[in-house]
């Protein structure tokens, strides 16, 4: 059995996503994909636009098989955590033969070459790193520069460390690398607009162009043209039920908890420096909304989706000791399904014959299934997606989600 694993957020699903998830297919002539999805928080540091079940069922009907959830500590975390926490949940299913991830640079060897150098950090690597932080050069730029010095084979690929997804691609083959796991890395070109691009292209616009359309209400039915049908339908319903979510929605939520915590800081919590803390507390009375926020905290050295990722993880009472907790875990203790295809039955046999994890379907059964770290681990991620689902409730008039009672999604 071949099986393609995909580490994803999905917000939204667009015809990108869709052509990767097809050309890995056919590239590696899988049987099945598993979806490694974050759930109702992201990456860059703010709630998904929509709920994890909405962005599930997106991804089922258009040809995935299996999404499972990656728990909001590594999934709106930075990309070394976040890389570790879905290599190793689809690391121990014991089925995933590929790692299948779209890159700027397409070239698996040169990812793997860099992510060897990074993770073996030799000692002239070390030595030349050193000399050009000491020389007033941020991480990334002495990071760049010491690994051309390094190795002069990278010179045509200088501009490598300073594009996203390339960046989180050789996380993933580090930490690949790191669990001496099985699974192959599989990278290819990245089609369609830039990650950052806001404009809507001809028909492969990215997620953040298709975000921005839908909170500025522009072009929206221009959108069907950007997406596969199966995810505008869904996507067009969820908006017209439940309306998106946008980090604004968190405000009160979050100046609540900063005010109450001012007096003793914020540097328990994960990313948040001694520094970061100080300019939160000296800029309190400057709130305005989230998003304003992060747009003050921000400076040279602290790019705004940092100081996004900081502000939600004192937000969700993500702390640093939570972090290393998990590790004595190896960081992902069970397996949440959030969705799966029905024709996908032999999959799921195959993971439960062969995972070194529990998978979790039903979360009534939880407590039945996992060790008392696991239990508290999920019951904190449930505890997070209440927060989301509390704030989606209140933007709606409807009433909140409860994900005890909430179905997985399952598709023909």
């Amino acid at each position: 059995m071949k099986v393609n694993g995909i580490i994803a957020e999905y917000n939204p699903f667009h015809n990108g996503h869709q052509h990767h998830l097809e050309f890995a297919k056919e590239r590696n002539h899988s049987d099945y994909t598993i979806i490694a999805m974050s759930g109702n928080f992201v990456q860059r540091g703010a709630p998904a636009l929509l709920d994890k079940y909405s962005r599930a069922q997106m991804a089922l009907s258009c040809g995935a098989d299996l999404v499972l959830e990656l728990p909001t500590c590594y999934s709106a975390s930075s990309a070394e955590y976040f890389a570790t926490g879905a290599v190793t949940l689809l690391d121990k299913l014991g089925v995933v033969t590929h790692l299948c991830f779209g890159s700027e640079c397409g070239d698996n060897h040169v990812i793997r070459q860099i992510a060897e150098i990074l993770l073996e950090e030799p000692e002239e690597y070390k030595k030349a790193l050193q000399s050009f932080l000491k020389q007033g050069q941020t991480y990334p730029s002495a990071r760049t520069w010491a690994l051309l010095q390094y190795d002069p084979s990278l010179s045509a690929y200088k501009d490598i460390l300073s594009m996203p997804n390339n960046i989180l691609g050789i996380e993933y083959v580090k930490a690949l690398m790191r669990r001496n796991s099985q699974i192959i890395p599989d990278t290819s070109l990245r089609v369609g607009s830039d990650y950052h691009d806001k404009r809507l292209g001809t028909n492969q616009s990215s997620a953040l162009a298709i975000r921005q359309a839908i909170f500025f209400r522009q072009d929206f039915e221009f959108l069907e043209s950007q997406m596969p049908g199966n995810a505008y339908h869904i996507m067009a319903e969820s908006l017209k039920q439940a309306g998106y979510i946008h980090s604004d929605d968190f405000s009160h939520i979050l100046l609540y908890k900063l005010l109450r915590e001012r007096a003793e800081g914020y540097t328990q919590y994960l990313d948040v420096s001694d520094e970061l803390s100080d300019r939160i507390r000296n800029n309190l009375y400057h709130f305005g909304c989230f998003k304003n926020f992060c747009d003050l905290l921000k400076s040279k050295d602290m790019t705004y989706t940092r100081v996004s990722r900081c502000l939600l993880h004192i937000l969700l009472d993500i702390k640093k000791e939570t972090l290393e907790h998990y590790k004595t875990l190896d960081h992902i203790p069970y397996a949440r399904v959030l969705g799966f295809r029905k024709s996908a039955t032999p999959l799921l046999s195959a993971i439960k014959e062969h995972s070194s994890i529990p998978l979790v379907t039903k979360l009534a059964d939880a407590d039945k299934q996992l060790s008392p770290s696991a239990l508290t681990m999920l019951k904190d991620e449930i505890r997070m997606s209440d927060i989301y689902a509390s704030v989606a409730a209140i933007k709606t008039q409807q009433t909140m989600r409860n994900e005890y009672s909430t179905p997985i999604v399952i598709v023909e």
